[in-house]
């Protein structure tokens, strides 16, 4: 077993480099295995594995505390940065529309699953304490409205035990990746659905060109004292946020302990949200021209150090303990589908809109660019610029839906 956390780190690099450079490459076997087995779920479970077979003690590290003490409010803050409302207002109504859709889609859908799978199987919802399914529940929610830094944010506020999140990380991942291949499959066949939505699609082609030139036209290679501004933004960002948020929770805590239910007394809680509003409220000034070197990168660096970091805390062979959590993520995620066809049939709303919103939704940046360069190369900017509204509503999205989710449970 590796004891020391410094070969730990070094490891797990190692293992996300392996990754992302096998993902790389055009041979048809490794084309044929990232087709079924999507990166994402190995930079989950390779650590997890290492955990499980006693190679790495994920429990005892103090890797994870650490990464989600210093990387999460920073990556956070750099995913926010970027956010450009100009672009988001030249996207047009249709395509907030269908985002939003999709987060009150997985707003409504968490509760509602419990509720369903709760009357037919009450013993999937047993447990106390750490143990309380929603509270494992809250951490899909902020994944699905936002991504992982958001997933990672919610499970610091409802701590669930260790090997609950480890059965919601099998769920999240499986169960969204199932989702997001149907997506792909249907941008083959956008053009028969935008007929039966009877959606205009040429405002798509307007936004493409659009994007384009303007990453052509702005981005460049960073300087280094770019990198320190970059630096600067998150991690100062998350220093103040650390320091506001020990006086606040401590205050709440102690003025108001009937608040301590919804969790605002937990001191991460408000590192998140004030982490998230510092990095919108950077976004609408001149600093937001970061992106242009490389903020959302770095952010990504950070966010796959902590996906890796979560990985490894997880026991594999607790993932089908509780086989009826499938069922939850299964209904839930057709709750989502639903409303978001319904809306987008009534409105008219592309195809390409539903599906690029859903996964802003779903999976971030990373799979929101997927699903938008499935239907064009030069869309992928559009799949980021939602994902970025996605993080920037995820931690409160999904810390409503947990709150939701808590009452429901509470009922059944």
């Amino acid at each position: 077993m590796i004891q020391n956390d410094a070969s730990i780190l070094g490891l797990l690099m190692v293992v996300l480099a392996l990754i992302f450079y096998t993902a790389s490459l055009q041979g048809k076997f490794w084309q044929r295995l990232y087709n079924v087995i999507p990166p994402l779920l190995l930079c989950y479970f390779i650590p997890g594995l290492l955990n499980s077979f006693g190679v790495i003690n994920g429990v005892e590290s103090q890797l994870y505390p650490v990464v989600s003490k210093y990387f999460l409010p920073a990556c956070l803050v750099l995913f926010t940065l970027g956010m450009d409302w100009h672009s988001l207002i030249r996207l047009g109504p249709k395509a907030i529309i269908a985002m939003l859709t999709g987060t009150i889609g997985i707003i409504i859908g968490g509760p509602l699953a419990i509720l369903v799978v709760g009357s037919i199987s009450p013993d999937t919802l047993a447990g106390e304490g750490a143990d309380e399914v929603w509270r494992g529940l809250a951490t899909i929610a902020g994944s699905w409205i936002g991504g992982g830094a958001n997933q990672t944010a919610l499970k610091e506020v409802f701590q669930p035990s260790d090997r609950l999140f480890s059965q919601m990380i099998a769920v999240d991942v499986l169960v969204a990746e199932l989702w997001m291949a149907l997506l792909i499959y249907g941008a083959g066949v956008a053009s028969r659905i935008d007929t039966l939505f009877k959606a205009n699609a040429q405002p798509i082609q307007d936004v493409q060109n659009q994007l384009a030139n303007q990453q052509f036209e702005n981005e460049r290679t960073p300087k280094m004292k770019e990198y320190i501004y970059l630096a600067a933004m998150g991690f100062g960002a998350s220093g103040l946020a650390h320091f506001l948020a020990d006086i606040i929770a401590p205050y709440i805590g102690n003025n108001y302990p009937a608040l301590t239910k919804f969790s605002l007394s937990s001191s991460f809680f408000w590192v998140v949200t004030i982490s998230t509003t510092i990095g919108i409220l950077l976004s609408t000034t001149p600093l937001r021209k970061l992106e242009f070197v490389g903020a959302s990168k770095i952010g990504s660096v950070f966010l796959y150090v902590l996906i890796a970091t979560i990985g490894m805390q997880m026991d594999l062979k607790a993932v089908m303990d509780n086989p009826g959590l499938f069922a939850i993520g299964i209904i839930w995620m057709s709750v989502h589908a639903i409303i978001l066809i319904i809306v987008c049939r009534w409105l008219k709303i592309p195809f390409f809109f539903m599906a690029v919103g859903s996964q802003a939704n779903m999976g971030g940046s990373a799979s929101a660019s997927v699903v938008a360069a499935a239907f064009h190369p030069s869309l992928a900017p559009v799949g980021v610029l939602l994902a970025i509204l996605g993080y920037a509503v995820g931690t409160y999205g999904g810390y409503i839906t947990a709150l939701l989710m808590q009452w429901v449970s509470g009922m059944i």
